[in-house]
């Protein structure tokens, strides 16, 4: 029975995402651009109806909401060839079109206004669904909208439907360079707060490390916004290969979350993927020859990985999650987990079990690619707790000298203790994250 998931898309980061994620789940699922299912695509096996439902003209349509406060971004998705795809129904634009302006508070003041609607979006799409599982939430949080009104939807969604689950990507800033928006680091505190305690599962994605991955892996002189899109859709679309061509494990959101997080609040999921295919690639560049030991080899390796976090020594991984596709062998597998079991390549905690799971996934038989195998790692890992730290500090130091507080006391927000309080939860995250790499955590918290 199909566990839907219905996906919601909030700001220029997310809608920009979510349109290169559903082009890429078309393309898997054999679907056209206008929503048809193409003659090609007679092969079964695949559930479309986690993601898409059928109109009564047979079209596929997206379980998708789309909420931007400026129109840009959404009006570029209605002019590509994949304007049809989506329900007109469920696209919100702002009356005035003005945007958030990069500012949290002002973004969460119109999720105050224009929440009524967006809910009557969700409960539409949540009544059509047979057995809703969960929402997947894409935004970035560090802007306007992505922070500010998809904190406010987060906690909307937690209050309506407590018992789905949340899953969101979000994209963080790149902490190493200038940012074009100077508050930042306000945006993202005040959104980590919502995103600790209203979301079930985070998958931390980083512009940093993805321009990175860019540059190094596909040799790619100046990345844009584009490429980075690219790469995270790939990990979305890897990410959901279990549910979408379901096996005997993993085939719905709570088998992959269950597996993933031990304790509620150290929900935060980095990724690696390997190895990296796109149009943009030079195959002269790429990995020649993929075994099973070879891809798991690799998604170890830091210079994968999605996110730029400083490994300390005593940094481990909590729990990490395979997902292969391709052809691969069970027996390849089990040889791959010993050989890296006795070359210690990964550290685990020292209070739980330590092992990766591997979960085997088909390929969709509609996209060719050069690589027999690839994988997807989903790991949750102590050293999050540096990101946070990274922007913590940039914080206090804004904080300290009080600046740029006008546009946040604008919106009538209580804004010194809306932030005194957001920096306490990201301080007690760290601390429990920190708490993890020792033997003492199965007591930790206890009075």
């Amino acid at each position: 029975m199909p566990r839907e998931i219905i996906t919601l898309q909030a700001g220029q980061c997310g809608n920009q995402i979510g349109h290169e994620f559903w082009k890429m789940l078309c393309q898997e699922h054999g679907i056209s651009p206008e929503g048809i299912l193409q003659d090609f695509a007679t092969v079964g096996g695949d559930r479309k109806d986690v993601f898409f439902y059928q109109a009564d003209d047979e079209h596929y349509i997206p379980r998708s909401i789309l909420v931007d406060l400026e129109p840009r971004v959404i009006n570029n998705i209605l002019s590509s060839p994949y304007s049809n795809l989506f329900n007109p129904e469920n696209i919100l634009l702002s009356k005035d079109g003005g945007g958030a302006g990069n500012n949290w508070a002002f973004g969460y003041s119109c999720g105050e206004k224009v929440h009524e609607e967006i809910l009557d979006m969700v409960d539409r799409e949540a009544d059509n669904s047979d057995s809703l599982e969960g929402f997947m939430f894409l935004h970035s949080i560090a802007g306007g909208t992505g922070s500010g009104l998809g904190s406010y939807l987060l906690e909307a969604l937690n209050d309506r439907y407590p018992k789905k689950l949340i899953q969101t990507y979000s994209v963080f800033p790149n902490n190493n360079e200038t940012s074009d928006v100077v508050v930042q680091p306000y945006n993202s505190m005040l959104s980590l707060k919502r995103l600790t305690e209203n979301a079930d599962s985070v998958v931390v994605l980083d512009n940093a490390a993805l321009n990175r991955i860019a540059t190094d892996m596909l040799h790619i002189q100046n990345p844009t916004f584009e490429h980075a899109n690219q790469l995270v859709s790939t990990v979305m679309s890897a990410s959901t290969t279990t549910l979408r061509y379901p096996g005997y494990m993993n085939n719905d959101l709570v088998g992959l979350i269950a597996s993933l997080i031990p304790t509620p609040r150290c929900h935060y999921i980095t990724t690696s993927y390997t190895p990296f295919t796109g149009e943009h690639l030079d195959p002269t560049k790429s990995v020649r020859k993929t075994t099973v030991l070879d891809v798991m080899r690799r998604l170890l390796q830091p210079k994968n990985r999605m996110v730029s976090t400083i490994a300390a020594k005593q940094s481990c991984y909590i729990s990490i999650l395979n997902i292969i596709q391709g052809e691969a062998d069970p027996t390849e597998v089990h040889k791959s987990l010993l050989r890296i079991r006795e070359r210690r390549l990964a550290q685990f905690i020292p209070w739980g079990p330590a092992s990766i799971q591997v979960a085997l996934s088909k390929k969709s038989p509609y996209v060719q690619t050069s690589h027999r195998v690839s994988g997807l790692m989903m790991a949750n890992h102590t050293s999050n707790a540096t990101l946070f730290k990274r922007v913590m500090d940039q914080y206090d130091r804004l904080r300290k000298r009080n600046a740029f507080l006008e546009q946040y006391k604008r919106e009538n927000l209580d804004a010194l203790e809306e932030f005194d309080a957001s920096r306490e939860v990201v301080q007690s995250l760290i601390q429990e994250y920190q708490a993890c790499e020792t033997p003492e955590y199965v007591n930790w918290g206890k009075a």
